[in-house]
């Protein structure tokens, strides 16, 4: 007896594109919302800058120039900003969860489907050997 998939209806397969949509687009932006991305810059801006005291050589500030830049006052947040290195450990805690959440998850509802697969591709060989 073949494997055969169960036949799923045009309602049914919008549904589970629109849901893995808003999944999708859920896991890139609510990190955002929650402040949980990386590469947060905090700037350290200094008090009446000047290209000497942001630490730009004369090569730097030629360059600077030639994108039209040549007030270090407009540059001052950019130049000083630094990654911001905190460590939380409750967002580790819940990234852990999360993680191994959804692979018990997938494994758990997946168990029946991929039992059906492996009788149907080896359940001869088991039987007879």
């Amino acid at each position: 007896m073949a494997y055969e998939p169960k036949k799923q209806g045009l309602a049914a397969q919008i549904f589970d594109v629109v849901t893995l949509l808003v999944l999708t687009v859920g896991a890139l932006y609510v990190p955002l919302y929650m402040g949980l991305a990386g590469a947060a810059k905090t700037p350290n801006p200094i008090e009446n800058p000047t290209w000497e005291a942001l630490g730009q050589n004369a090569a730097e500030q030629r360059q600077w120039e030639a994108l039209g830049i040549t007030d270090p006052a407009s540059v001052n947040d950019m130049i000083t900003a630094r990654f911001d290195y905190s460590f939380s450990w409750a967002a580790l805690i819940i990234m852990i969860v999360s993680v191994v959440g959804y692979f018990v998850l997938v494994v758990r509802l997946s168990d029946r489907e991929y039992r059906e697969v492996l009788d149907e591709r080896f359940g001869s060989k088991r039987k007879g050997g």
